[in-house]
Parts: structure tokens; C-alpha cells; sequence
């Protein structure tokens, strides 16, 4: 945890903010003494949240009903953050879309959702926010919540992979035009961290869990608290020099599965000792010929 004050008189927008991820990562951000503004679609889920944050806080949250689709939307839900806290200076775009399926199966409709909420909502969040900045001449620090597959890909949920790789692209991209205006731009790729609403539509039956924590070096899946102290970090200017960047956070799962031989991790030391006897004997029998 960053040091008691670290965001006091600024206002933080986290969109998706009402469940999983996001409440973790603004309840982090109250806690640190930011006015946190939490954007959604479900004022119900929104408002119950917010009232959670606040006790846990002791800090405003602002519950804003919005559709990250929508830029006219998006404008108005930024125009009621300002009245009420302030112009927006930390920003983290949360709110997505996801689903697995065959991409044979996928429809238009399915493709078009997932890429309205996941690219052109954090486009429209970031540029609304971002030409306000600019225009009051004032900086702010942005993050994006990517995922670990915008790297190489991966199938059955193509339309999230490419994107939640266009929002990567474009933060690095925002990151070299606006850091003259003090603007940083940073995303976090996390590896499986569960959630409800993120694992009733990505493992539906529970069975992929059990295979997450069995490929993953450290043994377990992420914990909301992580990402939200990582986000936390990236935010405040402890971070100031760093932008353009994407910070993954999977207990080394990526590299695991990059890895040839990471499987070998599972041998027992039985197995290794029978192995390594007749490594040995094969060089020998090479060397006597």
C-alpha cells in the first residue's frame, strides 16, 4: 500500500467499477484518500458499491450509470464527474466484454459488442478525459486493463484478443503524443484472477481453474488486491517516467507457456534421478564407439 494520502484532492474515474476487478481497484484508490468516481451500466450494482467503498473508506464515491459505448453518453457521464469532484486526473479503464467460443460461431453482433465495449469505450473514456486535460493545461496518469494473449493471440476469444491488443497500441501510441502535456498512459496485462463475472463467461463449468493454477509457476491464481496495489502504483507519481508500458502480472504464467520444456517442472526428483542415469549412459556408450 502507497503511503496514506497519496491521491487526496484528486478525483479517479475507474470504469467497470462496480464488480470484480474494478470495485478492487477503487476501493484501492479511496482508501489512498482519491474522490473515485465508479462508471457502469447497473446504477443498482453501481450504488451499492459505492456505498461499500465509502465504508470501507471513509471517502465519496460517485455511482455514474453510463454506456462506455456511447461517446455521447461517455461525455455526459465525464461532464457529472467534473460537477461533482473535479476534473479527472487518474483514469483506468476497466470496463469489457468477453466471451469463449468457436470464432465459427462467433456473430457480428457478438464480434461488434466485444469490440465496442473493450476498444472504442476505452477510446472514448480516454480521449473525452484526455482533451479536457489538455485544454485545462493539467496532467493525469491512465491505465488500461489488457489481458496476457494481445502477445501471440489466442484462439476462442478472438474478438477480445485483437481488441484489447488495439488498446495496448493505442496507449503507447497516446503515450508518445501526450506525454508533452504530462500525460502518462500505461496498461496491466493480468493473468487469471477470479472473479464472478469474468469466470462465469470465460469457465463456466469450473474446470479451466483447476488447469490455470496447475500451468502457473507460483502455484495460484492472482488476487484482486494485487492488481489493485499495481494499479495504484502506476497512478501516482511514484510512477511519474514510466508510460508507454504494459506491466504483466500473471505469477509467470506467459513465460511458462512459452517455455519448450517448462512441463519438466512437473518431474518428480525420481524421475529426474532415472532420467539423468541414462543421460550418463548414453554418453558413454557414444564415447566407447
Amino acid at each position: 500500500m502507497l503511503p496514506k494520502g497519496t491521491f487526496s484532492g484528486k478525483t479517479a474515474v475507474v470504469t467497470g467499477g462496480g464488480t470484480g476487478l474494478g470495485r478492487g481497484m477503487a476501493i484501492g484508490l479511496s482508501q489512498l484518500g482519491a474522490n473515485v468516481a465508479i462508471i457502469g451500466r447497473r446504477l443498482g450494482v453501481l450504488e451499492q458499491t459505492a456505498k461499500e467503498i465509502t465504508k470501507i473508506s471513509g471517502n465519496p464515491v460517485l455511482p455514474v450509470s453510463t454506456d462506455v459505448r456511447d461517446p455521447t453518453a461517455v461525455n455526459e457521464a465525464i461532464n457529472k464527474v467534473e460537477r461533482e469532484f473535479g476534473l479527472p486526473q487518474l483514469v483506468i479503464n476497466n470496463a469489457a466484454g468477453n466471451f469463449i467460443s468457436p470464432t465459427e460461431r462467433v456473430s457480428p453482433k457478438g464480434w461488434k459488442t466485444i469490440i465496442d465495449i473493450v476498444l472504442n469505450g476505452t477510446a472514448f473514456v480516454t480521449l473525452d478525459i484526455g482533451k479536457r486535460l489538455i485544454a485545462a493545461e493539467k496532467g493525469g496518469a491512465f491505465i488500461s486493463i489488457t489481458t496476457t494473449y494481445t502477445v501471440r493471440g489466442s484462439g476462442f476469444v478472438v474478438p477480445s484478443a485483437a481488441a484489447k491488443a488495439g488498446v495496448e497500441n493505442m496507449s503507447r501510441s497516446l503515450a508518445s503524443e501526450w506525454g508533452r502535456y504530462g500525460i502518462r498512459l500505461n496498461c496491466i496485462s493480468p493473468g487469471p484472477i477470479e472473479t464472478e463475472g469474468a469466470f462465469s463467461r470465460l469457465d463456466p463449468t469450473g474446470s479451466f481453474a483447476a488447469e490455470m493454477i496447475n500451468r502457473n509457476p507460483c502455484g495460484r491464481l492472482g488476487e484482486v488486491e494485487e492488481i489493485s496495489n499495481l494499479a495504484s502504483f502506476l497512478l501516482s507519481d511514484y510512477a511519474s517516467w514510466m508510460t508507454g508500458e504494459t506491466v504483466t502480472l500473471d505469477g509467470g504464467e506467459l513465460p511458462f507457456m512459452a517455455g519448450e520444456f517448462n512441463n519438466l517442472s512437473r518431474l518428480s526428483k525420481e524421475t529426474w534421478d532415472q532420467m539423468e542415469e541414462m543421460i550418463r549412459k548414453g554418453n558413454l556408450k557414444d564415447k566407447s564407439k
